[in-house]
C-alpha cells in the first residue's frame, strides 16, 4: 500500500502546505511500511521534497497545466496513483485540493475524507479523525474503499524533516480536452507579503476600524509580526479592502497559529471560517461582542488607543531581542 502526495507550488515554488503534507504522508507511510511518493506539477526543486521524506518525485512538466485547472489536475494525480499502484493519496485541505479532490476520488473509486487533523487511528480497518462542524468538533471516519484519498488539515501536523535522498522521474500525463471543459480565463492575486493561506500569523480588521484611511495600523501590526491582512466580509463588501483578504466562511478559510481580530464583532459565519486558528485575540470597545466568546484572549478597548501602543510595545520588544 504505496502512499502518493500531490505538492501544491506556484509560479515553481512549493507551498508550506506541500512539504506539511509530505510530512504527513512521510507518517502514514512508516505505519505501513512502504515508500512516499509525491507529484509535483509545474514545482520546485525535488531535493525539498525528500527534505520532509518523498522517497520519489514525479516531476510533471507541462504549459497546459498552469495556472491550476481542477479536472485537468484530478486527472494527472489519478494517472500518478494509478501508475504507482498507489492506495493511499494525500492532499491538503487548501481551496485548490478541495476543489480537485472530489474528481480525483471519483476517478480513483476512492474514499475521501477532508480537513483530516492526524495520522490514521488504525490502517485495518483504516480510519482518521477529522474535523468537523466549522470545525467544532472531531468525527472519525472509516474509509473502507481500496484506495484511500486524504485531505490534511492546515498546520495540523507540521513539518517533519526526514532528509531522504529522494530519486526524480519525469511523468508525463495524457491530458484530453475533457481534462479542459471548464476554463481558466484569469487569475487575480494578492500582492500581501504574506498570503493568507501560508500565513502562521493573520491580523484582521473589521467595521470597527471605521474606515479604509484607518487600516495603516493594521499593516503595521501586520508587518511587525511578520503576518498577513484581512478582514471581515463588510469591509471587503464596502471596498475598503480586496475582496482577497476577506475571511469567514464565505471568503477565505484561516488556520493560522495566532489569528488577531480587531474590530470585529464576530458574526458566526466569520468564526466559522476562522475557528481552526489555533489562537484567537479580540480587540473589541464592545465587551458583549460574541467574538469574545469564541476568542482565548481579548482586549476590550478602542483599537485606536490600543493598536499604536501594542505596535510601539511589540517594536521595542523586537529592538530588544534583535
Amino acid at each position: 500500500m504505496s502512499v502518493l502526495v500531490y505538492t501544491e507550488s506556484e509560479e515553481g515554488t512549493f507551498k508550506k502546505i506541500a512539504f506539511e503534507a509530505v510530512s504527513y504522508a512521510k507518517g502514514i507511510a512508516e505505519t505501513l511500511s512502504t515508500s512516499v511518493t509525491a507529484i509535483a506539477i509545474n514545482g520546485g526543486d525535488a531535493s525539498q521534497l525528500g527534505k520532509y521524506g518523498a522517497d520519489k518525485v514525479l516531476e510533471v512538466s507541462n504549459d497546459k497545466l498552469s495556472p491550476f485547472n481542477a479536472e485537468a489536475y484530478a486527472d494527472v494525480v489519478a494517472q500518478a496513483a494509478k501508475a504507482e499502484g498507489a492506495q493511499v493519496v494525500v492532499l491538503t485541505s487548501s481551496a485548490n485540493s478541495k476543489f480537485m479532490a472530489p474528481m480525483l476520488a471519483v476517478n480513483l473509486d476512492a474514499g475521501y475524507v477532508s480537513n483530516v487533523t492526524e495520522l490514521p487511528v488504525s490502517t485495518a480497518p483504516f480510519k482518521v479523525t477529522h474535523s468537523v462542524f466549522t470545525n467544532k468538533a472531531f468525527a472519525t471516519t472509516e474509509i473502507t474503499t481500496d484506495t484511500k484519498v486524504i485531505g490534511l488539515a492546515k498546520n495540523a501536523f507540521g513539518l517533519k524533516e526526514s532528509n531522504v535522498d529522494a530519486s526524480t522521474e519525469a511523468f508525463s500525463p495524457e491530458l484530453s480536452s475533457e481534462d479542459f471543459s471548464v476554463e481558466v480565463v484569469s487569475v487575480d492575486k494578492a500582492t500581501d507579503k504574506v498570503t493568507i493561506a501560508d500565513a502562521e500569523i493573520v491580523v484582521s480588521g473589521g467595521r470597527g476600524l471605521k474606515g479604509p484611511e484607518n487600516w495603516g495600523m493594521i499593516e503595521e501590526l501586520a508587518e511587525i509580526l511578520g503576518a498577513a491582512t484581512a478582514c471581515s466580509k463588510p469591509v471587503s463588501d464596502m471596498g475598503w479592502r480586496p475582496h482577497s483578504e476577506h475571511v469567514g466562511q464565505t471568503g477565505k478559510p484561516v488556520a493560522s497559529n495566532l489569528y488577531i481580530a480587531v474590530g470585529i464583532s464576530g458574526a458566526i459565519q466569520h468564526l466559522a471560517g476562522i475557528n481552526a486558528s489555533k489562537v484567537k485575540v479580540v480587540i473589541n470597545n464592545d465587551p458583549e461582542a460574541p467574538f469574545f466568546k469564541a476568542a482565548d484572549y481579548g482586549i476590550v478597548g478602542d483599537a485606536f488607543e490600543v493598536l499604536p501602543k501594542l505596535n510601539e510595545k511589540l517594536k521595542a520588544f523586537k529592538a530588544q531581542n534583535a
